[in-house]
């Protein structure tokens, strides 16, 4: 999911993570690369992508001595990540219409693939049980005089 620039706030600051210098490993730019990307688009494997480092090596790092600055803006960014209707609506198309994927032979797209997702399917009937049971809940304080079971 990609978050509208606009109305984002910028990344959480952070002391990068010491660690030894490596031409190709997480310098102190590259931190920050990821925990920008990762405000921008809230998924790990995006930001690491961004940073031109591994998802793997990315929890590595932030389970690394003297991480706990950069594993508290990563918590922050997860914190506030959007629950709600573009969620809510994102499970219904994921559910009911499926996702597209295209079959690519020789560099041209030759067929395309629609496949359900059960697990938003799951999660949609999860949340609506959660909302059947608050309505319950509401309902039973609500009434007067009655007692719960």
């Amino acid at each position: 999911m990609l978050r509208d620039t606009a109305s984002a706030s910028p990344p959480p600051a952070f002391d990068p993570v010491p660690v030894r210098h490596r031409r190709d490993g997480w310098t102190p730019e590259r931190q920050r690369t990821f925990i920008a990307a990762l405000a921008q688009y809230l998924c790990v494997d995006r930001a690491a992508e961004a940073a031109g480092m591994s998802r793997e090596s990315a929890y590595r790092l932030r389970r690394h001595p003297g991480a706990e600055s950069f594993a508290d803006a990563w918590n922050h960014i997860l914190a506030g990540k959007r629950k709600g209707s573009s969620d809510l609506s994102l499970l219904w198309h994921r559910a009911f219409y499926g996702t597209l994927k295209p079959i690519v032979r020789g560099g041209q797209v030759v067929a395309t693939l629609r496949r359900h997702d059960n697990k938003a399917l799951m999660a949609l009937l999860n949340r609506m049980d959660q909302a059947d049971r608050s309505r319950e809940r509401m309902a039973a304080r609500s009434a007067p005089g009655e007692r719960s079971r």
